[in-house]
């Protein structure tokens, strides 16, 4: 990441913003036909487990600079930080298409082989738009149990820390919308596309 500040003027009125510079990335939406079921990955997010710390314990926020938080007497549990998420990765490899890192992701995090062939770009957005503006493609990948090589978790060695989460398929949109269960946009967007482009089929099946 590499921060800048941006001046510009809008409306006769000067102003800037700071943002920040980092990678494009890819997410991929992944459906076991063996287990009727969504792949997504959890994991912990430093930046969400602080804004529960600050919503919890704001007189932590106050007076400190951004190197130095007061120690908590009564840390919050870990598990506030954790998030439901797609399977993603950031597009940090000049090589490889969009669809390749797809691939390694989906291998890495979860532990599917699958190929080029078996991926659906559904669409590109904008992340992070107030902060980095970078964008996401987001693919679609049906996969069954004879593809896991195997039980996925990211790579240690890079500081990843993930587990492989199942959701079935029945249960899929009351999990999206169960505000208990934090994830991310992309998680319940996919889940709506799931079910408006590609459940109608499979109930004609």
């Amino acid at each position: 990441l590499t921060d800048f500040k941006f001046f510009f003027p809008q409306n006769g009125t000067k102003k800037f913003w700071d943002f920040m510079r980092t990678h494009d990335s890819v997410s991929i939406l992944i459906f076991n036909t063996s287990r009727q079921c969504f792949v997504v990955v959890k994991q912990f997010r430093p930046a969400v487990y602080m804004c529960e710390v600050e919503r919890h314990h704001p007189q932590v926020f106050q007076n400190q600079d951004k190197e130095s938080f007061a120690s908590l007497e009564n840390p919050l549990p870990a598990v506030v930080g954790v998030t439901y998420e797609l399977c993603a990765g950031i597009v940090d490899k000049p090589g490889l298409s969009l669809e390749e890192i797809a691939c390694e992701e989906v291998l890495e995090e979860c532990g599917y082989r699958v190929s080029i062939a078996d991926l659906r770009r559904i669409t590109s957005y904008r992340s992070g738009v107030g902060l980095t503006g970078s964008k996401q493609t987001l693919f679609y990948a049906e996969v069954n149990d004879q593809m896991r090589t195997s039980g996925g978790g990211g790579q240690p060695e890079e500081g990843e820390l993930i587990e492989v989460v199942e959701i079935p398929l029945e249960e899929s949109m009351k999990f999206a919308y169960d505000e208990t269960f934090p994830k991310t946009m992309g998680v319940i967007f996919s889940f709506m596309w799931f079910h408006n482009n590609i459940a109608p089929k499979l109930s004609k099946k």
